[in-house]
């Protein structure tokens, strides 16, 4: 019986093995065609293919069997779920116009807007500023209204005066910064990292306590390099994947 064939990984020693290699047996399921087959390689086989200790291997697939990722039966082999849900792509494709696209598709609810002050951690991004604008949203699926990410943005108040609380549920940011204020945007810069969700998280995810997560960082300069707004996202580690594409020239 032909097996499934996961993706390779390069990993890092500095993290814990196991995590590496559920997060990307994680994502080869989740991403994977119709037509792939639903059985994994063997333990020895899947060790092989991660360079990593059958123990190791052992330790990731319970991660994914947990999920109801695979189902594990003695004596017949390892079987992804054919109900296993599909993870979304976030395509980093390097045009505002594409993260435009990408925000947008979701259903919105604003928590949160008011001032504060400048949090310690964005200080080098205002330096000229006491206190900043903020937002916090909700996002989830527009099918199924399940919670997919939870965003606050901090801005500079000049901007926020110029946009309407009603603009962040109907838009997402980045529109409502260019075609509703018209601020000149030249760039994004954008910044993700693994995490586990704190307890505000995972209550507003709907995931475990200290389940993964990705946190993103998105830091928005106009023409004259000053940042206009920072966007710190969380999104659940189940239902997302990056993608950074590349041009050659």
């Amino acid at each position: 019986m032909t097996s499934f064939a996961p993706d390779s990984i390069v990993l890092n020693r500095k993290l814990p093995l196991w995590y590496q290699v559920s997060q990307s047996l994680r994502a080869s399921i989740l991403g994977r065609s119709p037509q792939d087959p639903l059985r994994l390689p063997t333990e020895e086989q899947l060790a092989g293919h991660y360079g990593v200790s059958v123990l190791t291997m052992r330790q990731a697939l319970k991660e994914l069997e947990d999920e109801g990722l695979i189902t594990r039966h003695r004596r017949r082999g390892t079987f992804i779920e054919p109900g296993a849900r599909r993870g979304t792509p976030v395509r980093l494709l390097g045009s505002v116009d594409a993260i435009v696209a990408q925000q947008s598709g979701m259903t919105t609810e604003l928590l949160a807007h008011g001032t504060e002050a400048v949090p310690a951690e964005l200080a080098e991004f205002f330096p000229d500023l006491g206190e900043v604008a903020t937002y916090h949203r909700l996002r989830g699926d527009e099918k199924t209204g399940e919670p997919t990410n939870h965003a606050r943005n901090y801005l500079r108040p000049e901007l926020a005066r110029r946009m309407a609380p009603e603009d962040l549920v109907r838009w997402p940011m980045t529109k409502v910064l260019r075609d509703v204020v018209g601020a000149d945007i030249s760039r994004i810069t954008d910044t993700v990292q693994a995490r586990l969700a704190d307890p505000e998280t995972a209550r507003l995810l709907q995931v475990p306590l200290l389940s993964p997560i990705l946190h993103y960082t998105g830091i928005t300069y106009d023409a004259a390099g000053r940042p206009l707004d920072v966007a710190v996202i969380h999104y659940r580690g189940d239902r997302f994947s990056f993608t950074v594409t590349l041009d050659a020239t």
